[in-house]
C-alpha cells in the first residue's frame, strides 16, 4: 500500500487532492515513496503516474520524462514514430513549460501521442505517451495556466528536484542479474553476436553457463506469454558466447577494463558468485585474489552440475574470461579463521562466496551418516563430476543398484539423472509436494527429460524410517504417503498423512538432496559477524556488506541455497558497492541500483495485461535434444541449442518490451 496525493496506475485511479486526511485512500501498488534516504515527490512510468508531494511541478515532470525518452529514442532510432515523436513530445512540453505554449500545442501533443501508441515499433514508444496524457488530463489547469498567462512552470528555472530514470523491461526486472535481455536478443536477430554477448556481460559474465542451466525466471514474466508463449530467453543467451568460443575470438568485454588502481580484494570461493565479483571488480581495476577449497575452479557448477547439462569446457571459457582480466586464483586452499583475520588486514575488502556445501538430513528415524549406502547429494555429485570432468576421483558404478533420492530441486534432479548414467537398476525420487511444484522448482524440461530417462517419481511422500542389516548397510526405507488439504485461512495447502498407505521400499543407496547448509567455520568468533536464523551470513541485503565493515557476502552463503543467476545478481551488486566502498569508505547503492530494487517491489510485469498489435500463434522454438537411449549412457550435452535459423526465428518473436521509469526526488 502507498500513500499518494494522486495516482493512476493499471486503471487504479486515486485522487486525494481535495480530500481530508481521513478521506484519503491508499494505492494497492508498492510505489517507490522513498528513494534511498530521500522522500520521493513523484513517480512516472509506462502505466501512469503517482504524485506524493502536492508541490510537485507536473509540467516540469512531464517535460523531464519526455526528455528521458528523447535520449533513448535518439540512440535507438529504429522507427520514425518513436524517434521523431519523442522529439516532438519534448519540444511541445518544453515550450509550454517555459511559458511560450499555445492551446493548439495540447491538441498536437494528443495527436502525436496517439500516433506513437499505434505505430511505434516497440513498447517504449507506445507506452511513454500514456503517463503524459494522464497528467494533461488530470492536471489540465496547470498546463492551461501556463499557456493562458504565458508564464514558466514554477520550478522550470530554479529547483532542487532531482529526476532519476531507468530503462527496464518485465524480463529484465525478473532476472536477478538484471541482464539487458531485449538487447542481447536484438543482437541475435541482427546477427551482431558480439553486441549480443556484450549486452549480456554488462551484468552477467557467465554467458555459457546461464545460457544452459539457468532456471530462467525471466521467461515467467515475458510479455510474449500474454500473446502466445514466452520467448526462449535462456537458449538465446548462449549464442553469443558460443560464437565467441567457436570462432576463437578475443574476449568481448562490456567495457574497456580499467588499469590497476592499487586496491586489493580477497574473494573466498570460486563459484558463480566469486567469479562474478572478481570479474566486475577487475573491470574496475581492482586486483582480486580468489581462494578456492576445491582442487578445481567453478564451485558447485563444476562439481555439482553434470557434464551433460553444463559441459566443463564451456564453463571453463567463462572462468577464463575472468582470468583474462588478471584475476589470481588459488586452489586447494581451505580458509581458516586465522586466514580470515590476516585477509582482513592485508586486503581492502573481503567477499565471502563459499556457497552451501553441507547436505541437510532427511530427518527420519535411524538416520545416521555412517550407514553404508547413505550418500548425501554434495559428496555424491562431487565424486561423479570430479571423475568425469577432471579424472580426480574414482568412477561411480551403480550397476544393479537401486538409488532413492529425496528432494525436489535441481540438485536432486542432477542426482537421479547421474544415477541413470551410472547404470543404476532403478532410480526413485521422493518428493513431499506434487508434480506441478517440482516443475516450478526446477523446469519443465528437466523434469520431463528425467522421466524419459527412466526416473520414477513418488509425489507427496516422505521417509519415516531407515532400515539396515547386521553390517549397518542400508536395506530399505519406510515410506509415508500424504495428501493435500486446503488451508482454511487461505494459505498453502497442508500435507496430511494418509493412514494405512505406508509401504517399504528396498534400496541400496539413499541420497538426501533436500537442501544444503553453509559451512562458515572459516569465520573467527572475534569478528562477531552477524548470522541469520537459518545459519547464513547476514548482510544489509542491498549492498551485501555485513555488520563488519569491509567484509561482504554474496550467493548461497548469504541467502541460502538458490540459483546460479541469483548468486550472480548478488555478486554483481556487491562488486559495484565494493568499488564505491574502496573509493569513499562507504558501501552504498547508486541511483540505478535503487531504481532496480524499487521497480522489483512495484513489479514491471502485468500478467493480466491485454496485449494487442502483435501476430498471435507464433510457437516457441524448441532446440533439438540428444535422443533418450543415447543420453542415458552418455555424458554428451543433451541440449544441442538453436540452429541459426531457429535462433533468428525465436529472436524475431521478442517484442522489445522496454519501459522508462522516472522518479522526482
Amino acid at each position: 500500500m502507498s500513500k499518494v496525493v494522486f495516482s493512476l496506475w493499471q486503471n487504479e485511479l486515486i485522487d486525494n487532492r481535495d480530500k481530508s486526511e481521513t478521506e484519503c485512500k491508499e494505492s494497492a501498488f508498492k510505489f517507490p515513496v522513498n528513494f534511498g534516504d530521500n522522500a520521493t515527490k513523484a513517480f512516472i512510468g509506462w502505466e501512469g503516474v503517482a504524485i506524493f508531494d502536492k508541490d510537485i511541478d507536473v509540467v516540469k515532470l512531464s517535460c523531464e520524462y519526455a526528455a528521458q525518452y528523447q535520449v533513448y529514442s535518439e540512440a535507438c532510432g529504429r522507427c520514425a514514430p518513436g524517434r521523431w515523436g519523442g522529439r516532438i513530445l519534448y519540444d511541445l512540453l518544453d515550450k509550454i513549460a517555459r511559458g511560450e505554449g499555445e492551446l493548439s500545442d495540447i491538441e498536437h501533443l494528443k495527436e502525436v501521442s496517439q500516433t506513437m501508441k499505434e505505430t511505434s515499433k516497440c513498447e517504449i514508444g507506445k507506452s511513454v505517451p500514456k503517463p503524459l496524457l494522464t497528467l494533461i488530463e488530470y492536471f489540465q489547469n496547470d498546463f492551461l495556466d501556463l499557456i493562458y498567462n504565458k508564464k514558466r512552470s514554477k520550478y522550470y528555472d530554479n529547483s532542487d528536484v532531482k529526476y532519476i530514470s531507468k530503462v527496464t523491461a518485465p524480463c529484465m526486472d525478473a532476472c536477478p542479474a538484471h541482464v539487458d535481455i531485449p538487447a542481447y536478443i536484438e543482437g541475435v536477430k541482427d546477427l551482431l553476436l558480439d553486441d549480443s554477448l556484450k549486452a549480456t556481460r554488462k551484468t552477467m559474465p557467465l554467458a555459457h553457463t546461464c545460457g544452459r542451466v539457468c532456471p530462467h525466471p525471466c521467461e515467467n514474466e515475458c510479455r510474449r506469454a500474454n500473446v502466445d508463449e514466452p520467448i526462449s530467453i535462456m537458449e538465446l543467451k548462449r549464442i553469443g558466447a558460443d560464437y565467441e568460443d567457436s570462432h576463437g575470438l578475443n574476449w568481448f568485454h562490456p567495457t574497456t577494463p580499467k588499469p590497476k588502481n592499487g586496491k586489493k580484494v580477497c574473494i573466498i570461493g570460486a563459484g558463480p558468485a566469486g567469479l562474478t565479483a572478481a570479474y566486475y571488480l577487475a573491470l574496475e581495476g581492482v586486483h582480486c585474489d580468489v581462494y578456492e577449497e576445491l582442487p578445481v575452479l567453478g564451485g558447485e557448477v563444476a562439481v555439482g552440475v553434470p557434464e551433460y547439462r553444463m559441459p566443463i569446457g564451456k564453463y571453463n571459457q567463462d572462468i577464463e574470461l575472468v582470468r583474462s582480466l588478471g584475476v589470481n586464483f588459488i586452489t586447494n586452499f581451505r580458509v581458516k579463521p586465522d586466514d580470515m583475520i590476516k585477509f582482513e588486514q592485508d586486503y581492502d575488502a573481503v567477499v565471502v562466496c563459499t556457497g552451501t556445501r553441507l547436505s541437510k538430513k532427511v530427518r527420519c528415524k535411524n538416520e545416521r551418516t555412517e550407514i553404508k549406502g547413505y550418500w548425501p547429494a554434495i559428496p555424491f555429485l562431487d565424486q561423479i563430476n570430479l571423475n568425469i570432468k577432471y579424472n580426480l576421483a574414482e568412477p561411480v558404478d551403480l550397476t544393479g543398484k537401486t538409488v532413492v533420492c529425496v528432494g525436489g530441486g535441481f540438485t536432486s534432479m542432477d542426482v537421479v539423472r547421474c544415477s541413470i548414467r551410472a547404470n543404476a537398476k532403478r532410480v526413485v525420487m521422493l518428493y513431499r509436494r506434487d508434480e506441478k511444484t517440482i516443475i516450478k522448482n526446477t523446469s519443465y524440461e528437466e523434469y520431463h527429460e528425467a522421466i524419459e530417462e527412466g526416473v520414477e517419481f513418488i509425489f507427496q511422500s516422505a521417509i519415516e524410517e531407515i532400515f539396515t542389516d547386521e553390517n549397518d548397510r542400508l536395506t530399505k526405507l519406510r515410506i509415508n504417503m500424504y495428501e493435500e488439504q486446503a488451508d482454511p485461512n487461505g494459505g498453502r495447502p497442508q500435507l496430511v498423512k494418509v493412514e494405512g498407505a505406508d509401504f517399504d521400499l528396498e534400496c541400496d543407496y539413499l541420497v538426501p538432496a533436500v537442501s544444503q547448509d553453509a559451512d562458515l567455520s572459516l569465520l573467527p568468533k572475534e569478528c562477531e559477524i552477524d548470522m541469520t536464523s537459518w545459519g547464513t551470513i547476514k548482510t544489509d541485503g542491498t549492498t551485501y556488506m555485513t555488520n563488519k565493515k569491509g567484509i561482504f557476502a554474496a550467493g548461497d552463503c548469504e541467502y541460502g541455497p538458490m540459483t546460479i543467476v541469483n548468486a550472480v545478481g548478488q555478486a554483481k551488486r556487491a562488486a559495484s558497492c565494493i568499488v564505491r566502498y574502496l573509493e569513499s569508505g562507504e558501501a552504498k547503492r547508486n541511483d540505478d541500483e535503487i531504481m532496480e530494487d524499487s521497480l522489483r517491489r512495484l513489479r514491471v510485469y502485468n500478467k493480466k495485461e491485454k496485449v494487442s498489435g502483435w501476430l498471435k500463434g507464433l510457437k516457441r522454438e524448441v532446440s533439438e535434444k540428444l535422443d533418450v537411449e543415447s543420453r542415458k549412457y552418455s555424458q554428451e550435452e543433451v541440449n544441442f541449442g538453436f540452429t541459426q535459423e531457429q535462433a533468428l526465428y525465436e529472436a524475431s518473436r521478442c517484442m522489445r518490451c522496454y519501459y522508462i521509469a522516472m522518479v522526482a526526488v
